[in-house]
């Protein structure tokens, strides 16, 4: 059974990176539908990541009170309802507004899946299950390409939130198994959990932190750069191949979170 749930949870994780790549590659024909300057991408991505901080800083209370798989299931609920707006915009503002429930449930399923993995599983478990993260991010240009070429970028999203919607099933499928997985230690650890203070006292903490911010701005910049500098060149790229080549790099940046965090292991 717990072989089984880790599956869930894998799969949970590829849906917390479906939406992340989404916007980045398809900002250069959502642009164009909207006629808007391409900076105001920026203000969609960080009214997304400040929803995320928030649901991100109400975490720990939320697994105090609730048991991780509800966290999750409402998350991914938000997570549909933001994409399923995306799909129907037709204004710019309109984006900024389902930009909330997008950004509100990336933080707390984060957070949550986070501290359950690593109150039940191993270190190594923990790599992966970022890796499978990486996987959702590679996937979600391939479908926004192919909606470029057949359709508009709205059925990217749309098309994602269906995807998001199956998995979604899958975890209310398996809600059984995550009360049979649940250990002794994973509820001393909800008792017991470190609030915002305690934590940033601990040693490396800061530090963490700083590398964490730089390793978000470099990918946030490559995640909007690519797309918008690839798609300068109308000649060389159609219209769609900019997300098939953003694609790619995706997956070589997923292949050395691998090699990486596997590598790190010894050093713990």
């Amino acid at each position: 059974m717990a072989s089984l749930l880790l599956g869930v949870i894998y799969l949970i994780f590829v849906s917390l990176g479906l939406p992340d790549s989404l916007l980045g590659s398809g900002w250069p024909q959502m642009q164009a539908a909207f006629n808007v300057p391409s900076s105001y991408a920026g203000y969609v991505s960080m009214t997304i990541a400040f929803m995320t901080i928030i649901s991100a800083l109400l975490s720990p209370k939320l697994i105090q009170r609730f048991h991780t798989s509800w966290i999750v299931i409402c998350s991914i609920l938000l997570t549909i309802v933001g994409l399923f707006g995306f799909s129907f915009c037709t204004e710019y503002w309109m984006l900024l507004i389902f930009a909330v429930p997008y950004g509100l449930g990336a933080g707390a399923i984060d957070a949550a899946m986070n501290h359950y993995v690593a109150s039940c599983y191993s270190g190594a478990v923990m790599n992966f299950l970022h890796c499978f993260y990486g996987l959702g991010a590679v996937i979600s240009p391939y479908i926004m390409a192919l909606a470029l070429k057949t359709a508009r970028w709205n059925e990217g999203y749309r098309w994602t939130a269906f995807l998001q919607t199956g998995i979604l099933l899958v975890v209310l499928c398996s809600l059984p198994l995550w009360h049979q997985n649940e250990q002794p230690d994973e509820k001393q650890a909800k008792a017991a959990g470190a609030g915002i203070k305690e934590a940033i006292r601990q040693r490396g903490v800061i530090t963490t932190l700083l590398a964490f911010f730089a390793y978000c701005a470099g990918e946030a910049t490559c995640f909007f750069m690519d797309a918008e500098l690839l798609c300068r060149d109308e000649k060389r790229f159609e219209r769609g191949d900019d997300c098939l080549i953003w694609f790619a790099d995706l997956w070589g940046t997923n292949a050395g979170a691998l090699v990486g965090g596997n590598g790190s292991q010894p050093l713990w």
